[in-house]
């Protein structure tokens, strides 16, 4: 709904009889179960202890500090007009950073998702693959093949509830807000139902959650949060109920959120060993779906790391850290280094397989374990999260390491090690490395010149080597002036080949000679200009050239809404860059929305694809272009949010 900016008036203070008022009123509709002190002090004295539980509790829905305003805006297809209010405040632990804390349109309140980060469990939580949270970011609505984890899913997402929304690979992270078109509580089954099952209503990426006092941009969603992986299943029957899906039928896919195991005793009889194993359909019928120990669960998640370290040091061996790029978050850790070499053979391994079922609960402790173990050394980042800052790559574990196979790439929850592009990390123009060669053709009139030098006159050929021609061709008709060899003797060849009527062109008939660089010069002027971008390894000969000069990749700077800064950029596709993966580098690293959409104007047949940013990123950008061989002159800025001079 607030993909466009909405109209906001200037915020007020909330009186604290109306904040009082609006936060009891959201326990009430929300049904928020108010906390009890149940000390032995409280025991004593119930109603003081029931009074301290709500304050506390009203301050953390809405902050002392909170502040409101009427806003207006324009929804759906028909651009209809809608109006509500905002209401902005800061939590603890923020730094005073003041947020649109939540939202109250239709007659209904709605909590941003600053609100769903540090308040868990207020509303229903309902979870489907990232790729559709990524649709939804973009506007779009969650349909009922999406949801997953489920049935049974929330008894309070009955239709018309407020519910959040997250991904199955970060499933303690609400990403939406929505309504319930349908009463999801009660599906039995959601394959083959078709239809809306929530209306999304704001999400990580919209105005609202850009929305600052300061005009800093949005707050980047944290890896983990505490609280809210109690919703996530606990109970033994929704996993085996989740063996049972047919995931062939499912839109919204599964979660990835699995673990690795040590080579199995049923892989070991076969003899398999490494990714050059049989097919995976082969394999599966032998893999035992017993419930995994604690202790499996943990060697599990630690071979995983391993083989993820082992595949960029075995598929990256001529980039720096084996094109790792410190420090790296826990969303990388596991995103890249662990869920695609995990071998979750079948569903029901797939639904078992969660971190949250290991002896370190969640993936912060688990990089510790890695950092005792002296594979890797971390660092806590922010208070809330590790990084990891080296990895020891002639360590003894990694050296031992043996690889196991590994799901297929095409199966709903894994990645293939056998290709660069089934990790995010190995993007193909991540890494690489290009030279941009300019070539010259020369014109037909240079034809007589260049017969003489025993050279092609329709070939291709750099600066120098054209000058080198001319050099050839003096020296074989013996134009070198014998007072001064920096001057040659005009002949009639190069008279109509390189001289034209200019001032100093006449000059130079009436001395009869001219300067060798000036005609090397006119040479190259005369010349039709081709261009080649190489790849890494890739010779001239082996590519064909094309005319005109060297594409610039253009970064443009631009205001939008009056305030709004974005930054687009395109001219990516010559350089061998996907727009795909660099907007999702630059989602992350700007912490900001970003997209990819055709460039108005660009052929049909053969698009221009353009990356949009929020914000001023400039940099951001030159430098994710750089880690992809793109060097600084071959890059254009303009910038459009500089007002017209007077």
């Amino acid at each position: 709904m607030f993909k466009k900016k909405p109209n906001i008036k200037p915020l007020s203070p909330l009186k604290s009889s109306d904040r009082r008022r609006t936060a009891d009123q959201i326990i009430a509709d929300f049904g928020i179960e108010v906390p009890v002190d149940t000390s032995a002090d409280a025991q004593d004295n119930v109603a003081p202890a029931s009074t301290a539980g709500l304050t506390a509790l009203r301050k953390s829905l809405l902050p002392e500090n909170a502040l409101s305003a009427r806003f207006t805006t324009t929804a759906g297809p028909d651009l209809r007009q809608v109006s509500g209010t905002v209401y902005v405040g800061s939590h603890e632990g923020t730094g005073g950073e003041q947020r649109i804390l939540w939202v109250k349109a239709y007659d209904k309140m709605y909590p941003t998702v600053y609100t769903l980060w540090h308040n868990p469990r207020i509303v229903p939580l309902l979870y489907t693959p990232r790729v559709v949270v990524e649709k939804m970011q973009a506007g779009a609505d969650l349909m009922t093949p999406g949801l997953q984890r489920g049935p049974p899913f929330p008894q309070k997402a009955t239709k018309g509830a407020v519910v959040a929304v997250a991904s199955l690979e970060a499933p303690t992270v609400p990403m939406a807000v929505g309504t319930c078109e349908i009463d999801v509580s009660a599906l039995g089954n959601v394959q083959g139902v078709k239809g809306q099952a929530v209306s999304t209503f704001h999400w990580t990426g919209d105005e609202l959650w850009s929305w600052s006092s300061t005009g800093k941009p949005g707050t980047k969603p944290p890896d983990i949060l505490q609280g809210w992986d109690d919703e996530v299943e606990e109970d033994t029957g929704l996993a085996e109920r989740t063996a049972a899906v047919d995931l062939d039928d499912q839109e919204g896919g599964v979660s990835l959120d699995t673990r690795p195991t040590k080579r199995s005793e049923a892989e070991q009889a076969q003899g398999v060993e490494g990714e050059d194993a049989p097919s995976n359909h082969d394999f599966i019928d032998v893999v035992d779906d017993k419930e995994l120990t604690t202790k499996e669960i943990d060697d599990a998640f630690k071979n995983a790391f391993l083989y993820g370290v082992r595949h960029h040091m075995e598929h990256n061996k001529d980039l720096p850290s084996y094109g790792l790029d410190f420090p790296l978050s826990q969303s990388h850790v596991m995103s890249q280094l662990v869920q695609p070499f995990l071998p979750t053979y079948t569903p029901a391994r797939t639904a078992s397989l969660q971190i949250k079922k290991s002896s370190w609960k969640n993936i912060r402790k688990f990089i510790r374990h890695l950092d005792k173990q002296h594979i890797a050394r971390c660092k806590d980042r922010d208070g809330h999260e590790v990084v990891i800052l080296d990895i020891d790559f002639k360590d003894r574990q990694l050296e031992a390491f043996v690889p196991y196979r590994l799901p297929k790439k095409d199966a709903p929850t894994a990645a293939s090690a056998n290709s660069k592009a089934a990790t995010p990390s190995a993007e193909s123009s991540a890494g690489q490395k290009l030279r941009l060669v300019s070539l010259l053709r020369p014109k037909e009139k240079l034809a007589p010149i260049l017969h003489a030098s025993k050279a092609d006159p329709r070939g291709l050929y750099t600066p120098a080597e054209l000058k080198q021609l001319l050099v050839a061709y003096v020296d074989a008709e013996n134009l070198v002036d014998s007072k001064n060899r920096r001057l040659v003797k005009i002949n009639p060849q190069i008279a109509d080949a390189l001289l034209g009527s200019s001032a100093a062109d006449n000059a130079a008939l009436s001395s009869g000679t001219m300067a060798r660089d000036a005609l090397a010069e006119r040479m190259v002027a005369a010349s039709s200009p081709f261009h080649a971008i190489l790849r890494n390894d890739a010779d001239i000969a082996d590519t064909k050239p094309k005319a005109g000069a060297p594409p610039k990749i253009t970064i443009t700077l631009e205001t939008r809404s009056g305030n709004k800064t974005v930054s687009k950029v395109h001219g990516l596709e010559p350089y061998y860059i996907l727009p795909q993966p660099l907007a999702d580098e630059l989602r992350k690293t700007c912490a900001g929305s970003t997209s990819v959409d055709k460039m108005q104007g660009s052929s049909p047949k053969n698009p221009v694809m353009e990356v949009m940013i929020q914000g001023p990123q400039k940099d951001a950008i030159i430098k994710a272009l750089e880690k992809r061989g793109v060097h600084r002159n071959w890059v254009e800025v303009v910038d459009k949010t500089k007002g017209k001079k007077k």
